[in-house]
């Protein structure tokens, strides 16, 4: 253990004093880059799956959403711990899907007694 750390010592304090070690060249270089990339890529993809996750805790019944697959319909069952949700996407019909909750890309909002005279 003792010669691992004698030999990273000796990477940076190279026996020229006036030029940097190669190993801080790299550093200096792959550090700004690690933090950009934090900034730019990480973050904002954890804050939209944040968004994302609490959109579908929130779903419930009556509130009008739209699948992945472009389906528009109305929740009429929630089933959060079966990971299921049943919409209804045709009122003449009585027509019901069943869909994961994952498959929810929006909610529109809830419905209103004057959007199911329409």
């Amino acid at each position: 253990m003792d010669a691992l750390f004698a030999t990273g010592l000796a990477l940076l304090a190279q026996a020229d004093g006036n030029a940097p070690s190669p190993l801080f060249q790299i550093l200096t270089m792959v550090v700004p880059i690690g933090v950009l990339f934090y900034f730019f890529m990480i973050r904002p993809q954890r804050r939209e799956q944040a968004t994302r996750q609490a959109m579908l805790a929130a779903v419930k019944k009556n509130d009008r959403v739209i699948t992945a697959g472009g389906i528009y319909g109305v929740v009429t069952n929630v089933h959060h711990e079966a990971d299921e949700v049943t919409i209804k996407v045709d009122e003449a019909t009585n027509t019901k899907l069943r869909v994961t909750l994952g498959s929810i890309a929006r909610v529109l909002g809830e419905t209103t007694p004057s959007d199911k005279d329409k």
